[in-house]
């Protein structure tokens, strides 16, 4: 990462400074304000995080990882879940390793729980299955001050997701340029234009019991618009964006990984995971394509070979880091 110029560091410390005098709450003049109710320390290297929300309705519990040997101002990353998200704990700590990988970074690491089927974004409507979470208000207006003032953090956040985390990824970035210096999708569908990934949506939401029609309305509608970064590629430019998503042509790795018998047979788990993946790439390429013709940089990471699987997530994470940590 390069080293913060005099002038930022002279910003930092004044924020920091305004951040230490106040209570650990967030917009307090917007009405109630977020705050921390309870924390647990599960390791030198593991917080768990409890926030009332007003936006949420109540508590959302994340974690957050932090290097064990630094006590200074440090960046943060978000990393997304994808649409099987862990109720208790992040599928990225419980399967993605990430803690293993971000042990050695002098970063803040934060993995919200509980977000399965909901695209980390604000729903306009209660749905039965969803009900009404309010996460982009979550994330980008209660959370990262009191991740900051709480963690050290600097200010400074990039944003990766897997999967439907990959959409949100870019979605709350084009929402909050200012928020987030770089953005990752992991076999995800960034782009929301057309028929087909609409329906790569739907079909998402679906698969939790919800109906995409109470996330943003009927497709089409000014708020689908608002959330497809392809539509608002102006907001992206100057970011350190990385892409990657595998084929969906079925590899040695597919053979070898863990299988949960809930699951199903692993031969249907592996069509499954092709299937999605295909998707996946599909979108990727076609989100790279018009990256590229508006002349917005990126870094691609597609993969000849792989599913929708753990075992290829984890290894593009580290591929990923390069181009996102250039901003933190």
């Amino acid at each position: 990462m390069r080293k913060a110029t005099t002038r930022w560091a002279t910003v930092v410390a004044s924020m920091m400074a305004v951040a230490m005098a106040a209570p650990a709450l967030a917009h307090a003049d917007d009405g109630p304000a977020a705050q921390i109710s309870k924390t647990a320390k599960l390791s030198p290297m593991r917080t768990d995080v409890w926030v009332k929300s007003p936006s949420m309705g109540g508590k959302v519990k994340v974690s957050v990882l932090t290097p064990q040997n630094s006590s200074g101002p440090r960046s943060t990353v978000y990393l997304l879940d994808g649409a099987d998200a862990g109720k208790d704990v992040s599928d990225w700590i419980t399967k993605g390793r990430a803690g293993k990988f971000f042990a050695d970074k002098n970063v803040n690491v934060v993995l919200p729980t509980g977000g399965a089927g909901s695209f980390y974004t604000n729903w306009t409507r209660r749905d039965p299955a969803i009900g009404k979470p309010q996460w982009e208000t979550f994330l980008t207006k209660e959370l990262p001050p009191l991740v900051d003032k709480k963690f050290n953090g600097t200010g400074r956040n990039a944003v990766i997701g897997l999967s439907m985390g990959g959409q949100s990824a870019f979605a709350l970035a084009v929402r909050h340029p200012n928020l987030y210096t770089g953005i990752a999708s992991l076999s995800g569908c960034p782009t929301v234009a057309g028929p087909v990934n609409q329906a790569y949506v739907r079909t998402t939401v679906a698969k939790s019991g919800g109906d995409a029609t109470n996330m943003w309305g009927p497709f089409g509608s000014p708020n689908w618009v608002a959330h497809d970064p392809s539509s608002n590629l102006d907001k992206l430019r100057g970011k350190n964006i990385f892409l990657a998503s595998g084929s969906g042509a079925v590899g040695p790795l597919d053979l070898t990984a863990p299988a949960d018998p809930k699951d199903g047979p692993p031969q249907a788990v592996t069509a499954a995971g092709s299937a999605l993946e295909i998707g996946a790439w599909r979108c990727s390429l076609e989100f790279a394509a018009t990256l590229r013709a508006n002349n917005i940089a990126f870094t691609p990471g597609f993969r000849l070979i792989g599913t929708h699987n753990w075992v290829y997530w984890e290894r593009d994470l580290p591929n990923a880091w390069p181009t996102i940590s250039r901003g933190l």
